[in-house]
């Protein structure tokens, strides 16, 4: 039986590859994004795999449950969701406007938070199931380049892990992609390294992951050792590396 697949931010550069990837196997996809002219674009690409789409304000919490229903009834079922909006945001307007502040942690905790909680009694109620979002290695460690987009991903890095110990029982497997920087229309402007991911690649390992029980997850996987001597470093030391604690 085909896999039935949720892909909420689905117009997303990354959740875009990703849904070509779960096409291309042999998925029946639902897709919401919030940009109407990309999600229509996406639609048509994919063809026949596509049984649903909706196009969407993810930050009207209210409307959660009701469009994570609406895919559900409309895909027959559900065996993977996968949540991968986001909202870098400007950190230093962030820093003097509260309701930019806000903006960000609503886009990148709140509304996960709002999906999250439909999806994971949908799973616990049916037993089995994979369910995803997209964080950000930039919540391992507080940076002035990037802390209110880090803290809410880190926030939400932090649900999935007592999601994951609640459903862990029921067969229900919960993932945490700990993204860092990937080549996207988000990340233009911003100087890049030998650590940059390539999206390509990162949907394919997230793809991958989405089948295993493996629960917090790395890409490009260069990232878990750089993250694992960021994570030791004390607050003292870290903040000497201006490559690491600086602007």
């Amino acid at each position: 039986m085909p896999r039935r697949t949720l892909i909420l931010g689905a117009t997303s550069a990354i959740a875009a590859e990703v849904a070509a990837l779960c096409a291309a196997r042999g998925d029946r996809l639902y897709l919401i994004g919030r940009d109407a002219r990309k999600l229509q674009d996406l639609v048509a690409s994919l063809g026949g795999a596509v049984v649903g789409h909706e196009t969407a304000d993810l930050n009207a919490f209210a409307a959660a449950a009701a469009r994570v229903q609406r895919a559900i009834d409309a895909l027959g079922g559900l065996d993977r969701a996968l949540i991968a909006h986001g909202d870098l945001g400007d950190q230093a307007r962030s820093e003097h406007d509260f309701d930019h502040a806000r903006a960000i942690i609503d886009t990148n905790f709140v509304s996960a938070v709002s999906l999250l909680l439909p999806l994971a009694n949908h799973f616990e109620a049916q037993g089995r199931g994979h369910l995803a979002a997209i964080t950000s290695v930039a919540g391992e460690r507080g940076r002035p380049r990037n802390y209110t987009y880090g803290a809410s991903k880190r926030a939400l890095s932090c649900y999935l892990e007592g999601l994951r110990s609640r459903l862990y029982a029921t067969g229900v497997r919960v993932h945490d992609f700990k993204l860092g920087p990937v080549e996207t229309p988000m990340s233009a402007g911003h100087p890049k390294n030998f650590l940059w991911g390539e999206k390509r690649a990162v949907a394919r390992g997230i793809v991958r992951a989405m089948e295993r029980r493996w629960h917090t997850i790395y890409l490009p996987r260069s990232w878990r050792v750089v993250m694992a001597i960021v994570r030791v470093l004390p607050e003292c030391v870290f903040q000497r590396f201006g490559f690491l604690a600086g602007r």
